[in-house]
């Protein structure tokens, strides 16, 4: 089976509701492509995201169940589990500034810092923490309020609260969702987002941290021709296309 072109993988990618039982998809290729949407875009390279790969048949049955029975799942020769882990800031902006060690050196003096340096370093030391601390939604509203005042003046980033950086956190996840599914259409395997399931179910079936959200579950395997409920509907481009 040979990849497809970005244009035709594209193309192929549809949101597929029945899988063939007979045609089963490579492990290790799944996983490729779940490596393939770890590059994928990330606000400020916070990478706050895990990839359940379900592979085992006996969680696939248990977890259809809590896809309401969607024949998408039903029928899935395997899931994936796209987890948003907000939680782990801390844990990411440590992994950015131990990555700093490596490109400029470690415990370098604040005083050799040179400008690029300086600018990284206190963006994952001090822009990064002041982004995502919270406590109980307190703080959150009082940078909210701060940053208003200060918005009257000049241009701010003002999606500071709570809620804010938990809707950017969801945004980065479903960005790698996408490309994954894409990579698996280069593969001419395919998928289908499922939004629809009982997250906190899922979440006590893969044993998930209770600050762990699901973003989405995505089934695999290879289309059935049933399996695409009819031709594809957009809305006309140009009433979409809004150029400026």
């Amino acid at each position: 089976m040979s990849e497809k072109t970005t244009f035709e993988a594209i193309k192929h990618r549809r949101s597929v509701r029945i899988y063939d039982p007979e045609k089963p998809i490579d492990p290790a290729i799944v996983a490729k492509c779940l490596e393939l949407a770890s590059l994928a875009p990330s606000s400020s390279n916070m990478q706050l995201w895990e990839f359940y790969h379900i592979t085992s048949k006996d969680y696939i049955h248990k977890i259809a169940p809590l896809c309401f029975n969607q024949n998408a799942a039903k029928t899935a020769q395997q899931l994936v589990v796209f987890v948003v882990r907000k939680d782990l800031w801390r844990k990411r902006a440590k992994a950015n500034l131990d990555f700093m060690d490596q490109v400029f050196g470690k415990n370098k003096p604040k005083s050799e810092w040179r400008k690029r340096e300086k600018v990284a370093r206190n963006y994952y030391g001090k822009i990064i923490p002041f982004a995502y601390f919270d406590f109980l939604g307190i703080f959150g509203w009082l940078k909210y309020l701060m940053i208003s005042i200060t918005g009257l003046f000049r241009p701010m980033y003002r999606e500071v609260r709570n809620s804010d950086m938990r809707i950017v956190a969801h945004k980065t996840c479903g960005l790698a969702a996408q490309t994954f599914m894409l990579a698996m259409a280069a593969e001419g395997y395919d998928t289908c987002p499922m939004e629809g399931s009982d997250t906190k179910r899922v979440k006590r079936l893969l044993n998930l941290p209770y600050k762990a959200e699901i973003n989405m579950i995505v089934s695999c395997g290879i289309r059935k021709p049933e399996g695409v409920y009819g031709n594809r509907f957009r809305i006309p481009f140009e009433e979409i296309y809004k150029k400026i």
